[in-house]
């Protein structure tokens, strides 16, 4: 990621101070980064692993780029900073070891990395999403590392926060694919009603514990399936129900096809006016999914809905008559 793209502590620097990733920082524009120590769970077990990315349907929001977390103790600070001044290549190391001890050392804002107060607190550094690594806004956390006591909260907007990690495991929710099913299957007739509907003991609620260890920072977010849209991939077909807006209902989006039903209007499904020709209509599900959060130190709340989809091929023929 971009922010240990120059790893201070690589070669001919010092090991680590401590086994936490939250020691290993980096300079990216002149700013000391390091790679986030935020942990996910999902319903509980080790994750993440999930086969696509939810979008939310508020197109003015995202989960968070970066944000700044505890990162270095006082002695790791000066260890960075030591570790600079070993890169000979045309004087960078000297040269960054002076800007940062100006900073830390020399009293302007800090003095002597502030190693009278080991253990009384943490420099906070800016980490960087993994999952949005590539947005312009992972750029907008340029503070250098700073000062917060034990026990204190930065007043840095930006700063780690139980809703912040909310909105980063936004990102990490494993939603099921969306794959429908449909009767008939792949191949339809025009002006036949299509059946769609979606396994019931596929989509069901999900959740996923964002932490950050050595902390009591922790938020949960759940993702609960709302509805399911029907994009039939043309103008020439009528949707059940007509927004094409198929509800939950009793824990099951639509209802599965059955012998009897062929003179029934599906709750939720399609019907084609026109031929697919030689080709296929591309037909797109997606689903709505309503998405809270909780903490045991925040009330929590809502987060924008979000959306997860999948396109699928539907080949619609004519029904064929013979003439006697």
């Amino acid at each position: 990621m971009p922010a240990t793209a120059y790893a201070a502590g690589g070669e001919g620097g010092p090991k680590n101070q401590r086994d936490s990733s939250s020691s290993r920082g980096g300079l990216q524009n002149g700013k000391i980064n390091v790679e986030t120590r935020v942990q996910t769970k999902v319903n509980g077990s080790s994750g993440p692993a999930k086969p696509g990315k939810l979008s939310s349907v508020d197109g003015d929001w995202t989960p968070p780029a970066c944000w700044y977390e505890p990162a270095f103790s006082p002695k790791e600070i000066e260890a960075k900073v030591k570790a600079w001044r070993k890169v000979k290549l045309f004087g960078i190391g000297d040269f960054v070891g002076d800007v940062f001890d100006g900073y830390y050392k020399d009293g302007e804002p800090y003095k002597d990395y502030n190693l009278d107060k080991q253990g009384e607190g943490m420099f906070w550094a800016a980490a960087v999403n993994p999952n949005r690594k590539d947005d312009p806004e992972a750029n907008s956390c340029d503070k250098l590392p700073f000062w917060v006591p034990e026990s204190e909260t930065p007043k840095e907007p930006l700063a780690v926060s139980p809703k912040v990690l909310a909105e980063y495991a936004y990102d990490e929710l494993p939603l099921p694919k969306t794959e429908i099913t449909m009767a008939p299957d792949g191949e339809t007739k025009v002006n036949l009603p299509t059946w769609i509907w979606l396994d019931k003991a596929k989509f069901r609620k999900v959740s996923v514990t964002a932490s950050l260890p050595d902390t009591n920072l922790s938020a949960t977010t759940t993702a609960e399936p709302i509805s399911l849209k029907i994009n039939p991939g043309t103008k020439d077909a009528t949707t059940y129900p007509a927004s094409g807006e198929c509800p939950i209902v009793d824990g099951r989006i639509g209802e599965p096809w059955a012998k009897g039903k062929a003179k029934k209007t599906p709750p939720c499904g399609v019907k084609y006016l026109r031929s697919s020709g030689d080709g296929s209509y591309k037909l797109n599900a997606t689903v709505t999914w309503k998405i809270t959060w909780t903490s045991t130190t925040e009330p929590g709340g809502r987060l924008p809905d979000g959306e997860f989809g999948a396109d699928q091929n539907v080949t619609v023929k004519e029904i064929q008559s013979i003439n006697r």
